[in-house]
């Protein structure tokens, strides 16, 4: 999973970058970049992810990014369709989010499955010298 984790981080850096020339493109960095941050998470840093404390986050970016494609759900008919997907912005934004709210979802996924045996256990007894 850790890369599947990557390529989805690296994707969702890829979507911000290409978003310097949009005119509300701060914005959309920032729906693309908070993807990216989880996704690093669960492949670096699955113990933070993991962590009581980071857990309502990623719930609360759960729900976010669920809330914002149904409000960028694109509304043309077919909106999947090369032939509409190049033409349209808005079928793009929506399948972006759809993409985005998809690697939020996962890194949650991860975060709930078990400890695999080559993760190492942590114990506090084994953090201490």
């Amino acid at each position: 999973m850790r890369y599947v984790h990557m390529f989805l981080c690296l994707t969702m850096l890829g979507f911000a970058a290409v978003q310097y020339n949009d005119p509300d493109g701060l914005l959309w960095i920032v729906y693309y970049i908070v993807p990216a941050g989880w996704a690093f998470l669960a492949a670096f840093r699955l113990e933070v992810l993991r962590a009581p404390p980071t857990l309502p986050w990623l719930w609360a970016s759960s729900a976010a990014w669920l809330g914002l494609v149904i409000f960028y759900w694109p509304t043309m008919s077919g909106f999947w369709r090369r032939e509409v997907f190049m033409a349209e912005e808005t079928a793009r934004e929506g399948m972006g989010l759809m993409i985005a709210f998809a690697v939020i979802a996962l890194a949650l996924i991860t975060s709930k499955l078990r400890p695999s045996a080559a993760e190492p256990a942590r114990t506090p007894s084994a953090t201490r010298p």
